[in-house]
């Protein structure tokens, strides 16, 4: 995928229509090119840029923008960490998507003609509603089991050590593991791992809250915004 060679600066009409707004013609071509579009631009420049923007546009979201690379070209992925609307139901959540998508493409180029298989654009765009989106929409709503947030995430990651042990002592109906105590066997950079072979990845700061001894780890979705993993946390120097 490459910047197409005839990209150029688009009229004051097109600038104006966004990207849902823009229909296909009868042939089948779709031609979109953002008003913020510039050819060849560093894919890290191109990602500040686009956060910087929806952060702008959207003063009450919060937003994580990252990046990919990969054989087929690169993409720029959005992720909705907050919004002041509950987006429970289906059509709100796809309205917003639709709304944020709107404003990222702005920032690149689509050609395309799906009856000649035919695609090219400057990036692919990918916006979804994050898991921290549902933690904080539990905690408007009212969280159960509340953890006051002592001791942060960087910290706990820190002080947590194999021979540790856990108890899960609140989590969504039917986890196999409710109740059981098991062993830190390793802490790794991304995760921690227990006896059995299992493992817990670290989740975003904002969906962990940790009080020295209870941590709480929100595990949230659109059908269980509140749902949520709670351990008692027994290092080994007291659990000995």
């Amino acid at each position: 995928m490459t910047d197409h060679p005839n990209a150029s600066q688009p009229s004051c009409e097109a600038a104006l229509r966004l990207y849902s707004q823009t229909p296909y013609d009868d042939r089948g071509n779709f031609h979109y090119t953002g008003d913020y579009y510039r050819q060849s631009e560093p894919l890290d420049e191109l990602a500040a840029r686009i956060e910087r923007h929806i952060s702008a546009t959207f003063p009450d979201m919060r937003f994580s923008v990252r990046t990919e690379k990969f054989a087929g070209g690169r993409k720029v992925k959005v992720e909705i960490l907050d919004a002041p609307d509950d987006l429970t139901e289906r059509d709100a959540q796809n309205n917003m998507i639709v709304t944020v998508r709107d404003q990222v493409e702005r920032f690149g180029f689509t050609r395309s003609n799906p009856l000649q298989d035919f695609f090219s654009c400057s990036f692919y765009s990918d916006v979804a509603l994050g898991r921290a989106y549902w933690s904080a929409l539990a905690r408007r709503r009212g969280q159960s089991s509340p953890v006051e947030a002592t001791l942060s995430l960087a910290a706990f990651r820190k002080r947590l050590k194999a021979g540790d042990r856990m108890t899960l002592i609140s989590a969504p109906g039917g986890h196999r593991a409710l109740g059981t105590t098991r062993t830190v066997t390793a802490v790794r950079s991304k995760d921690f791992v227990f006896d059995g072979r299992s493992y817990m990845e670290f989740p975003r700061a904002a969906n962990f809250a940790c009080d020295g001894r209870l941590v709480r780890i929100a595990i949230g979705n659109e059908y269980e915004p509140d749902a949520h993993l709670l351990y008692e946390w027994l290092p080994q120097q007291i659990a000995a």
